[in-house]
C-alpha cells in the first residue's frame, strides 16, 4: 500500500462514520463524529445531542461531614471491641489500624495515640448512656421520688456491660498506664451528675447547706448507690436480680434521706 494511502487509512468509532485520519496523528485519539441520532459512546467520550464530548475527570475531595463520621464510627466500633476483649495493654495502634483496614497515617489523622483513641471510646460509651432529657429528670415529684428514680437510671447505666468492661480495664491496668487515670478522672457525666444532685439537694435544703457540704452529699449517694451493685456485677458476688436492684434503688435513697436530714457540716 502506498504512503498516502497509509496516511488516508479510516478507524471506525462506536456507532460512527468512518473519519479520515490526518496527517501525522493517532488513529486511537480521534473525536468520534456521531449521527444525527442520539448515541451513547463507551469509554471517556459521550453523546449530547449529535456531539461527542469528553467525560469530566472524577477529581477526589475531602469526603462529607456524614461520610466522615461514618468512618470515625466505624474506627472506634472496632477499637471498643478490641479494648473490651484483649484489655488496653494488649490493644495496639497497629492492631486497630488493620482490623479497621487503614493506614497508621490515617489514624493519627484522628488519634494522636493510644489514650486519644481510648479517651474517645470511653466518650462515646458514657455518651449512648446518658439519658436523652437529663434535665427532665429532676423534676415531677418530692425529693425522695426523684432521687428514688435518678438511683435507677444510675444502675441502669453503670451495670451495661460495655460500662462493666471499661471498669475492668480501668482497675485491672491503671496502675501500669497512668493515662488511665486521667481519662477516669476527665469522665464529665459524673462530674454533671454530682452537680446536678448537690444543686437538687441545695434547693430542697432552701440554700441553708453550704455548696461544699451539697456536693459532698451528692457524691456519697453516687457511691451509695453503685458500689455495692457494681461489685457483684463484676464477680465480687452474686449478681442482682432486677427485683434486688429496684429494693436497692429505694432502701439506699430512703437511707441517704435520712442522715442527710441530720447532716450539719462543721
Amino acid at each position: 500500500m502506498a504512503a498516502g494511502s497509509r496516511i488516508r487509512a479510516l478507524t471506525r468509532f462506536p456507532e460512527g462514520r468512518p473519519t479520515p485520519c490526518k496527517r501525522g496523528s493517532d488513529p486511537r485519539r480521534q473525536r468520534p463524529r456521531l449521527s444525527s441520532a442520539p448515541t451513547r459512546v463507551s469509554g471517556r467520550w459521550r453523546a449530547i445531542g449529535n456531539k461527542a464530548v469528553k467525560r469530566p475527570r472524577r477529581r477526589g475531595g475531602r469526603p462529607s461531614r456524614e461520610a466522615a463520621a461514618l468512618f470515625q464510627d466505624r474506627i472506634l466500633d472496632i477499637a471498643t471491641e478490641l479494648f473490651l476483649a484483649e484489655g488496653y495493654s494488649e490493644t495496639t495502634i497497629e492492631l486497630v489500624a488493620n482490623r479497621a483496614r487503614i493506614s497508621k497515617r490515617t489514624f493519627y489523622h484522628r488519634f494522636s495515640d493510644k489514650a486519644d483513641l481510648f479517651r474517645a471510646v470511653v466518650h462515646r460509651i458514657v455518651g449512648r448512656l446518658k439519658p436523652p432529657d437529663v434535665s427532665g429528670l429532676f423534676i415531677g415529684g418530692s425529693l425522695e421520688e426523684i432521687l428514688i428514680r435518678l438511683a435507677r437510671i444510675i444502675l441502669q447505666a453503670a451495670l451495661d456491660p460495655q460500662a462493666l468492661g471499661l471498669h475492668r480495664i480501668i482497675l485491672a491496668e491503671a496502675g501500669r498506664f497512668p493515662t488511665l487515670a486521667a481519662v477516669v478522672a476527665d469522665r464529665s457525666a459524673s462530674q454533671e451528675a454530682v452537680e446536678r444532685i448537690a444543686d437538687l439537694l441545695a434547693r430542697e435544703a432552701g440554700r441553708r447547706r453550704l455548696p461544699d457540704s451539697t456536693r459532698f452529699a451528692a457524691t456519697q449517694f453516687l457511691q451509695m448507690v453503685v458500689a455495692l451493685p457494681q461489685r457483684r456485677a463484676l464477680g465480687m458476688g452474686i449478681p442482682m436480680t432486677p427485683a434486688e436492684l429496684d429494693a436497692w434503688a429505694r432502701q439506699t435513697t430512703e437511707l441517704f434521706l435520712n442522715g442527710w436530714q441530720a447532716f450539719e457540716p462543721q
